[in-house]
């Protein structure tokens, strides 16, 4: 039996059973008339509802506006019906909303229902907090609908210790668009749907609340841990099942953004049977080795689209103090979330696609040691801590993908966690079906031009990939596709053309110019 605490009370909300309570010094049987069931779809409908309401107590509208009573003593929903009090008795209730009703009705927020009748009651699917007028109220009911997303999207089933503290002095609860920013909101959030969070995540949430209300901290201090538990409370932490994804539909996406690739495409496509075999992520990320310009990035951010996960980058590159993957610790008044956290944090989720580019130009000589280094205990699997939040981030669904030019410059550690993938270059021969199929297509459309009017034959398809052979991969391809088809709209335009053929004269004349 799970017992739930809020404040310095603590309420049984599982047992529905009759007990004796005392109120005012007068005995008061305890009325609780719901059995609890197990919700297991995403979403709610008449046939899916979140709460069955009983018939006896008379007809209720198919928007109803009311109170529900608090749960632990009698589980009823309290309208108005011809100027009278009317209680309606709760028969069924989603468990896993059953402490989100249990704080509507310690809180005394008024919501309307969406109720439809069914063969054993009234079909509760919908619920918006509203003002005496029956209107939205939007700060509050952002709250309420961002709370019940999360319980429905929630994976994590893993049952609270029976002497989690994870229920705080509420107050009014503050929302802006669906975001937690305040410690109201999030305490509130901590009540309702704590269950939603890792376990670890739960406790650090709690703890993290009790300092903001501390008064032996700074400032700064109750300010950082505020922004930490904002950030922390608004990704969704989900489980780490994943669904079965389409080998068809997957190929189909990699043949839309790369020409050719076969052996790589089917390597990819192998790792999509591996996950739809298990549900889970492989326990090695990527690593698309190979010169610059074959379309490594590209290819990651493809299988981020065909994996249905958030993606966020990181640039090696650009980065030369492990620090700032790591964050800064919040004892400096300027502390802040390392760039993995940041890439959390812009996802919403803990299920991403982490692609990390240029890993072979990570600084090694950095003073601090190389910053790619810090990426270790990400790509383990065992979960990521971040100086700034103090906190182990949960892992399995991230998948990381990484690209280098040259892979004999990363450490052995870092590429022993990656599965990697060469990509050579491309032939005179991809090359010419590259520019004719994909680059120019690409430019034409992206500059609101027919297919017809900028012609090239092939003598000057021959010209480009001549011109451009000493240089690895597409880019040049579509750098002469764009300097191409320019010059064809400049030509359309002023002499009044309908279309414009190059053929290998012409395309010298431009591009050699």
């Amino acid at each position: 039996m799970a017992d739930n605490t809020h404040g310095d009370k603590v309420f049984d909300f599982s047992s529905p059973v009759n007990k004796d309570t005392a109120e005012g010094g007068k005995k008061t049987e305890k009325r609780i008339t719901y059995t609890l069931f197990q919700g297991e779809d995403n979403t709610l409908s008449m046939d899916k509802p979140m709460i069955v309401l009983s018939k006896e107590q008379g007809d209720i509208l198919h928007h109803q506006n009311g109170f529900f009573s608090d749960i632990k003593n009698n589980s009823t929903f309290e309208i108005q019906k011809d100027g009278k009090k009317v209680f309606i008795d709760i028969l069924k209730l989603d468990s896993r909303f059953q402490k989100f009703i249990a704080w509507l009705g310690e809180n005394r927020i008024y919501v309307k229902l969406s109720c439809k009748p069914v063969e054993d009651g009234y079909s509760v699917y919908r619920i918006h907090a509203v003002n005496k007028t029956g209107r939205v109220k939007d700060d509050t009911d952002g709250f309420l609908q961002f709370t019940i997303s999360r319980i429905l999207d929630s994976q994590i089933t893993e049952d609270e210790d029976e002497d989690d503290d994870d229920k705080r002095d509420l107050g009014d609860i503050v929302s802006e668009d669906y975001y937690l920013s305040d410690i109201n909101s999030m305490s509130g959030f901590l009540s309702c749907a704590g269950s939603t969070l890792p376990k670890n995540i739960r406790k650090w949430a709690v703890n993290n609340i009790n300092l903001t209300k501390s008064g032996n901290i700074s400032e700064d201090e109750r300010r950082h841990a505020k922004r930490a538990l904002s950030i922390m409370l608004n990704i969704e932490w989900k489980g780490t099942y994943f669904e079965a994804i389409d080998p068809v539909e997957a190929r189909r996406i990699l043949d839309e953004e790369l020409y050719g690739m076969d052996k790589i495409k089917q390597r990819i496509i192998e790792t999509i049977i591996q996950i739809n075999r298990t549900h889970t992520l492989p326990a090695y990320g990527l690593l698309l080795a190979g010169p610059a310009g074959v379309g490594k990035s590209q290819l990651a951010y493809a299988v981020a689209k065909i994996l249905k996960m958030p993606w966020g980058s990181l640039d090696m590159s650009t980065i030369h103090d492990s620090e700032a993957i790591t964050g800064s610790s919040r004892v400096y008044a300027n502390a802040k979330p390392g760039l993995i956290m940041e890439a959390f944090q812009r996802a919403g989720s803990s299920n991403i696609a982490f692609i990390i580019n240029e890993l072979d130009k990570a600084d090694s000589n950095s003073t601090n040691g190389n910053p790619a280094d810090a990426l270790l205990t990400l790509l383990d699997n065992l979960g990521y801590t971040d100086n700034y939040i103090e906190c182990v981030i949960p892992t399995m669904g991230v998948y990381p993908i990484a690209t280098a030019n040259d892979k004999s410059k990363i450490s052995d550690p870092l590429m022993s966690r990656f599965a990697v993938i060469d990509i050579p270059d491309y032939t005179p021969e991809e090359k010419k079906i590259i520019f004719k199929e994909y680059s120019l297509p690409k430019i034409l459309k992206r500059m609101g031009m027919d297919k017809e009017e900028c012609v090239i034959d092939d003598s000057g398809v021959d010209a480009v990939v001549e011109k451009c052979k000493n240089n690895s991969g597409c880019r040049d391809l579509e750098q002469a596709a764009e300097h191409l088809a320019a010059n064809a709209l400049f030509k359309i335009e002023t002499q009044n053309l309908d279309k414009v053929v190059f053929d290998r004269d012409a395309v010298q004349e431009i591009i050699e110019g």
